[in-house]
């Protein structure tokens, strides 16, 4: 945090301070050995009035009595008021253990390698596809990588897919970050003037790497969660058979039309028709359809989860493509440097497709195999 040193304390702008506690992540803060609530500091600083500088050192015998002396306090001054903290204050039994240390210093210098807006917002746009399953832990982080001047931030939870694409020109690394662990992130850069973001190595082991987000008043670390995040490259498809640019408030329109319809709010499949400049939404049980204007070419046609089409279609906003192999493969939402894959519903005539897809392919491979020649023997010499 910008400020000046005094003695031990410190001398800041009561606004930047207020900024700064606001900004922080952890539930408890670390003050010059002091441990504090951050939440409770944070309102007692709000409500300072007097002045617009605070000034905060540790409490010494001549400025308390004896029986005050002997306690471990902070001093505070705003204006006419002073004020003691105790070392503790405002913790209670069910203050979450997540800790932070302010550091004041007259100019903390960031020179930025990516917009904070932009970045806050890859944030939130992947978080929510992150899995609940404690039993993935991989998928309940969000992977940063950064490769050939580029920032992906995916997050995946084994059925749907998200990632944002940022250009980043700042080297390589790679992380893992428990979904839990950035949470309030993204508000906090919202606030930020200037973010660099980078790659550091953590220590704990020889190829452990760790995230480091600096702001001009705050420095966020996280240390990178164990496992690999799978090669979800190779899931994306290089190649669709049909396309269809479309307006996904319509659609997100008529997508909730057939939930309401569904006895199961959050389990009701939508059979999608893409061709002839329009996208045709049915029920399976033939109890509702709906149509939506798009510039398509090709046709196709699959079947998806009513609920994961709808969160899809929500977090690309605007104008979306939506790009389609065949019934069975997955199924590309792509906005701007955005995109969500979401893996289809099978039905019969799907599985079908696949099935003879499969036994085409096992023809081609064999053709591609070369012969094996047999070698005539050769005479064995007589002695």
């Amino acid at each position: 945090m910008v400020g000046k040193r005094s003695g031990e304390g410190f001398v800041a702008h009561k606004a930047k301070l207020v900024n700064a506690l606001s900004r922080t992540l952890a539930e408890r803060l670390l003050l010059m050995d002091f441990t504090m609530g951050r939440k409770g500091l944070l309102g007692y600083i709000k409500a300072l009035s007097g002045s617009n500088v605070v000034k905060i050192v540790p409490a010494t015998n001549g400025s308390a009595s004896e029986a005050q002396a002997a306690v471990k306090r902070l001093k505070v001054v705003c204006g006419a008021c002073t004020s003691y903290l105790e070392d503790m204050a405002w913790i209670g039994d069910k203050t979450p253990m997540t800790l932070a240390e302010i550091r004041v210093c007259p100019d903390n210098s960031v020179k930025p390698n990516l917009g904070s807006i932009e970045l806050s917002e890859a944030i939130n746009r992947v978080l929510p596809f992150t899995s609940k399953d404690e039993k993935r832990p991989v998928f309940q982080c969000v992977l940063f990588r950064a490769k050939e001047g580029k920032l992906s931030v995916v997050a995946s939870d084994g059925f749907r897919l998200a990632e944002v694409t940022l250009d980043y020109d700042d080297g390589e690394g790679e992380v893992l970050v428990h979904k839990d662990e950035l949470r309030g992130i993204a508000n906090a850069l919202r606030k930020a003037k200037r973010v660099r973001l980078g790659f550091e190595a953590s220590g704990d082991t020889l190829d452990g790497m760790s995230l480091i987000i600096d702001t001009e008043a705050i420095r966020y670390h996280w240390r990178g969660a164990d496992g690999q995040f799978p090669d979800y490259q190779k899931l994306i498809p290089a190649e669709f058979n049909t396309v269809a640019h479309l307006d996904t408030i319509e659609a997100v329109k008529a997508v909730y039309s057939f939930r309401a319809l569904s006895d199961n709010p959050k389990d009701y499949p939508i059979d999608l028709t893409i061709g002839e400049g329009k996208i045709v939404m049915a029920n399976p049980d033939e109890k509702g359809e709906a149509t939506i204007p798009a510039d398509t070419d090709g046709q196709g046609s699959v079947r998806v989860d009513g609920r994961y089409l709808a969160e899809a279609l929500k977090a690309c906003g605007g104008m979306v493509d939506f790009k389609l192999v065949n019934a069975y493969s997955p199924m590309l939402f792509v906005n701007d440097g955005y995109q969500v894959l979401v893996m289809p519903l099978i039905t019969p005539e799907a599985k079908a497709a696949m099935e003879q897809a499969r036994q085409a392919e096992v023809p081609a491979e064999a053709e591609k195999k070369p012969k094996r020649s047999r070698k005539a023997k050769e005479p064995v010499a007589v002695a």
